[in-house]
């Protein structure tokens, strides 16, 4: 399975034209100089004259990274050398390059995909939440999920697993159907209660109490800000609500109430993929709020509100994506490369 090393090379090779474009002067280098909002960023003080290259030389050498992964290699130890690399670049990509606007953009989009065409949300607005700084920490993203894919298929080869679905010729321990539904249901029960402070605090602000806040902010906030309020605290209990699913029946079965789908099977991967996307953007968003308000919170303790709910949100995430990685191993079916697991009654 060589498709997600390639596109993980295909991607890098783009990112370095990228560099080389923003090295001889070229316009939109995102990061630094060029972010709107340059302090929320690990990069703030980046420059496209040594931005550029770096991230030239960087993306190159992943790229030769990625042509090598696919290549027919049969020492075990290159190739955990490779997935070392491939999950280093994940890593980078998907937690430290982005921050939370990215998060912002995915729980804004309901509101202002519905507001501007009404016109109640200006195009200011939209256009802030979706920055060309934003566009490309997506693309960084997207970059960093190629990356972790491409890492996964080098472990199972050196690992001597199903490059498919990752399947032993002795699937036991952790990975069991038996043990991934214990600590699944763990995890699920973490994540739920992460976000409670988060959703409690906004709730709060939204009816006009004062709750973490000793300041005047609240009692200053206007109508909008106030249902920005609510709308976030709102979906992150409806988040939480959604993940129980993992290991209730009505995440498995479409529930009577949902016409048209009623008892059908739920897909696995549609569950999967929307949750290893929020899981991921919780703690790339949380680390940002720890980098840039511990300080203030150990020195104003009296006013957390604002501040000390996001510090949750690695765990938050984390406790999500070991919940979700838990649910897919508990429903997937039978491989057809390997032929394994062909007892399962996933879909």
């Amino acid at each position: 399975m060589t498709g997600p090393a390639l596109v993980a090379a295909a991607w890098s090779t783009v990112s370095a034209l990228l560099g080389l474009y923003w090295a001889r002067g070229g316009a939109g280098f995102p990061f630094g100089e060029g972010d709107p909002e340059p302090a929320l960023s690990w990069f703030g003080r980046a420059t496209a004259e040594v931005g550029g290259p770096v991230i030239a030389m960087a993306a190159g050498a992943a790229a030769v990274i990625g042509l090598v992964m696919a290549l027919p290699l049969r020492s075990a130890v290159a190739r955990r050398f490779l997935a070392a690399a491939g999950w280093a670049l994940a890593v980078v990509l998907l937690v430290i390059v982005p921050d939370y606007r990215v998060l912002m953009g995915v729980v804004y989009a309901p509101v202002l995909a519905v507001g501007w065409p009404l016109g109640l949300v200006a195009t200011e607005s939209v256009a802030g939440v979706y920055s060309w700084t934003v566009l490309s920490q997506i693309w960084c993203m997207a970059g960093g999920y190629a990356w972790a894919m491409a890492a996964l298929g080098q472990g199972r080869r050196a690992g001597g697993a199903c490059t498919v679905c990752g399947r032993t010729a002795d699937e036991a321990g952790w990975t069991s159907r038996e043990s991934a539904a214990a600590w699944g249901r763990t995890a699920v029960f973490v994540s739920v209660l992460m976000p409670l402070a988060y959703c409690v605090t906004r709730w709060a602000w939204a009816l006009g109490i004062s709750l973490g806040d000793p300041s005047s902010m609240v009692a200053e906030m206007g109508p909008g800000v106030r249902l920005a309020a609510a709308f976030l605290a709102t979906s992150g209990l409806g988040g939480a609500v959604l993940t129980f699913g993992l290991i209730r029946p009505w995440g498995e079965v479409f529930p009577r109430w949902m016409v048209g789908l009623a008892g059908r099977r739920v897909p696995i991967m549609l569950a999967v993929i929307p949750a290893a996307l929020v899981s991921v953007l919780f703690v790339n968003a949380g680390l940002m709020y720890i980098r840039l308000f511990l300080p203030q919170v150990i020195a104003e303790p009296a006013a957390w509100g604002a501040a000390a709910p996001e510090f949750l949100f690695p765990v938050w995430g984390g406790a999500l994506a070991v919940a979700t990685l838990a649910y897919y191993l508990r429903r997937r079916g039978g491989c057809a490369d390997c032929g394994r697991g062909g007892e399962a009654n996933g879909v």
